[in-house]
């Protein structure tokens, strides 16, 4: 019987029913047909909504053998992505990297794609789906940051996503996100039913682990000549604090005794250029470190060799770094707002991001009380079993199975 295959280690399938429909319909012609926004499976240049895409659906599309998926993607894509031989790859036209792409992208292109297919459900990682379809589509809603501070983002970026998420939201038979918080946020922002709202929180890669003391010895001496750092991961966008967490830092060294660095990891966004500004003002400019992107074992190393991980956005639907600083043993400075707290827990110092008074001691106390830094770690140790990809992907396929 060829349409039956192991599930993934780890990973629960679905109702019974659901099953039995996946073993049912090859035998009498009617596949199941699920398409998947995938146009943010980049090789190489992974970011969270890609990790979440890829990860999940790996796992789905390899424990749903009886459901043929066509992943939809906006420019060539990498065989990588192929996860299995029930993924059918699509190419769709133009690459919807800017407001006016993404109409022609999402509303012309793709929804000619869907009302040609007719598929049983459209599910949509990124949150974008088509008003000119009107079939079933399950978006994901990372958050809703771009309505309640529209000011970070470029001003087309902001006009079409203020206006088409609510349409989005009326469109969706179901709506996945990835925290409470959010779950909240858009049942009240929409005025969508919370009952619809399914909360898929993000996993974390297996690669990030502790480091052993001979790769933090040389993390640290090739990247701050040995100094002690704190860490921050992601893009140098205004919704991330950076310019509090620089004033931060350039008063906190004024009585370091150990001569602590802030590495940056990431590349900058929109907005960057008020960010030189504090910068250039900064007095210990110098022990600020800008490595870029980073992936992989590099990131692990230089996150897992770090003091503490330092996360102090104004807005986080999640917080990935979080639990990946979790993972590696590492402590955690973050925000008391939005997800922040949901997913630290009590593994975290918090810290309300617009007071650099509270950013500074939290750094003061993570430099000076090994003690409470052993706690955090402890802490953070049972807090991250919450998350996993196996977890992620058992969410997402109850979600769809909801929409089935």
């Amino acid at each position: 019987m060829p349409f039956v295959h192991s599930p993934v280690p780890g990973f629960r399938k679905g109702g019974s029913c659901r099953w039995l429909l996946q073993l049912v319909c090859p035998l009498i012609g009617n596949v199941l047909k699920v398409v998947v926004n995938t146009r943010l499976l980049l090789p190489g240049k992974l970011e969270g909504i890609g990790w979440f895409t890829c990860e999940g659906f790996k796992r789905i599309v390899r424990a749903h053998p009886g459901i043929r998926f066509y992943f939809v993607f906006d420019r060539p894509f990498d065989r990588e992505f192929v996860f299995s031989d029930n993924v059918h790859p699509v190419r769709l036209f133009p690459p919807a990297r800017h407001p006016a792409l993404f109409y022609l992208f999402f509303e012309v292109a793709l929804a000619r794609f869907l009302r040609n297919l007719n598929p049983d459900l459209f599910v949509s990682p990124d949150g974008f789906l088509s008003e000119g379809y009107k079939g079933t589509q399950l978006p994901v809603f990372h958050d809703l940051n771009f309505m309640h501070n529209p000011r970070f983002l470029p001003f087309l970026t902001r006009k079409y996503y203020t206006h088409y998420f609510p349409k989005y939201a009326a469109r969706a038979r179901r709506i996945m996100t990835v925290s409470d918080y959010s779950k909240t946020d858009i049942a009240r922002t929409f005025s969508y039913p919370s009952q619809r709202i399914d909360v898929v929180y993000n996993g974390v890669h297996d690669l990030f682990a502790p480091a052993d003391q001979d790769t933090a010895r040389l993390t640290r001496e090739n990247l701050t000549s040995g100094a002690p750092y704190f860490v921050y991961i992601g893009a140098l966008h205004k919704r991330k604090n950076i310019d509090n967490m620089l004033r931060a830092f350039d008063r906190f060294r004024q009585n370091d005794a150990q001569q602590h660095k802030l590495v940056i990891v990431g590349e900058p966004m929109f907005g960057s250029s008020a960010l030189r500004k504090v910068y250039q003002a900064m007095r210990y400019r110098s022990d600020v470190v800008f490595t870029g992107r980073q992936f992989n074992e590099r990131l692990r190393d230089i996150v897992a060799s770090s003091r503490a991980l330092l996360l102090v956005s104004h807005f986080e639907g999640f917080g990935v770094p979080i639990v990946e600083a979790m993972q590696c043993d590492v402590p955690v400075i973050t925000s008391n707002v939005t997800s922040m707290p949901e997913v630290a827990g009590e593994a975290a110092l918090l810290v309300d991001p617009g007071s650099i008074d509270q950013i500074v001691h939290a750094m003061d106390r993570m430099a000076t009380q090994p003690e409470l830094r052993k706690i955090l770690v402890e802490k953070g140790r049972k807090q991250r079993k919450r998350f996993s990809w196996d977890k992620t992907a058992e969410l997402i396929w109850e979600s769809m199975e909801k929409c089935l």
